[in-house]
């Protein structure tokens, strides 16, 4: 078979053509196809004919910005990296250097705020949270006394409660108090105060 003759990116002359396919979007090297070329028409898109050159562990071959020759990209793909700016998980997906808001170690905390070199727990905001959560721990250990004792209370009102109820009546409403003195400012050191038996 014929080799093609290329002037200005078009075959004049029909024939075959050895080309090198890269990625559309990451530019990466993919293969070497042998491509038929009628006169007038010119390589397939996202190919080239220069031949990229041998492959080196950690990085990847891949076209350059201007789609001029070859490079060598750094190849961090599969990796976990951290946003500064969020703290959230990045998984990198393209050749290359990692993102520049991103840096390979992972916060501490959900509270942690990145300083320029490390991360920094906001002491602040963590001890706020920590405190919201334990009111809401609070309202709900309280919530749930009220529903042991509404029906006991119910059955001392109506002097229907023996003496077995009476005590747990007595036993949950001192449960309660005890809640109601629980200072959450002090999360997350708190004692908890030990429920009766249901």
């Amino acid at each position: 078979m014929m080799t093609t003759v290329l002037e200005n990116g078009f075959a004049v002359i029909a024939g075959e053509i050895i080309v090198f396919n890269y990625d559309g979007l990451t530019r990466e090297y993919l293969s070497r196809t042998t491509e038929f070329l009628s006169v007038g028409v010119s390589i397939p898109a996202n190919a080239c004919i220069d031949k990229p050159p041998a492959t080196k562990n950690g990085y990847v071959v891949c076209r350059n910005s201007k789609l001029e020759g070859w490079e060598y990209l750094i190849d961090h793909r599969g990796e976990t990296v951290w946003d500064i700016k969020t703290g959230d998980a990045v998984q990198i997906t393209m050749p290359g250097n990692y993102p520049s808001d991103t840096t390979i170690y992972p916060p501490s905390t959900p509270y942690d705020k990145w300083n320029g070199e490390r991360w920094v727990t906001d002491e602040a905001a963590q001890q706020s949270a920590e405190v919201a959560a334990a009111n809401a721990t609070k309202a709900a250990l309280i919530k749930s006394a009220s529903e042991q004792i509404e029906p006991l209370q119910d059955a001392v009102d109506l002097d229907m409660a023996t003496d077995e109820e009476k005590a747990r009546f007595n036993e949950w409403r001192k449960y309660r108090v005890l809640l109601t003195r629980v200072d959450t400012s002090t999360a997350p050191a708190i004692i908890w105060p030990e429920a009766p038996a249901a």
